[in-house]
């Protein structure tokens, strides 16, 4: 039984280790921290500038169809890691299921470019 626990003691001392940095980084910052607050501090920051406008605003369908555009990507990449690793051993067919999967990415780009969807003005 100790031999099975003695396998499991690096585990034990990785898990302790991070608890204890997290929890020294949680308690730093209220001792180190400079505690005098003015209302400068205490106002609402809305990137530089008063707020102007109901923070309910409609947002540009743009900025979500950017964010979308985002996403296919960063899968495509997360996709291609993989593939890419097991090249040899997957053959014709996996070439060309990722041949078919980049060209219905490719197809889904060029219709978003097309429809100016990249277009700032």
């Amino acid at each position: 039984m100790s031999t099975l626990l003695l396998d499991y003691l690096p585990l034990v001392v990785f898990i302790a280790v991070a608890l204890v940095i997290g929890v020294v980084l949680l308690i730093v910052p209220f001792v180190v921290a400079y505690q005098q607050p003015d209302p400068e501090k205490m106002s609402a920051y809305e990137c530089g500038f008063n707020a102007f406008d109901d923070s309910r605003m409609k947002f540009d369908v743009r900025f979500y169809l950017v964010a979308i555009l985002f996403i296919i990507f960063d899968l495509e990449v997360a996709f291609l890691f993989p593939w890419a690793v097991t090249f040899r051993e997957l053959g014709p067919y996996g070439f060309w299921s990722m041949m078919i999967f980049l060209g219905v990415l490719t197809v889904g780009f060029i219709y978003e470019w097309k429809k100016g969807a990249l277009e700032w003005d």
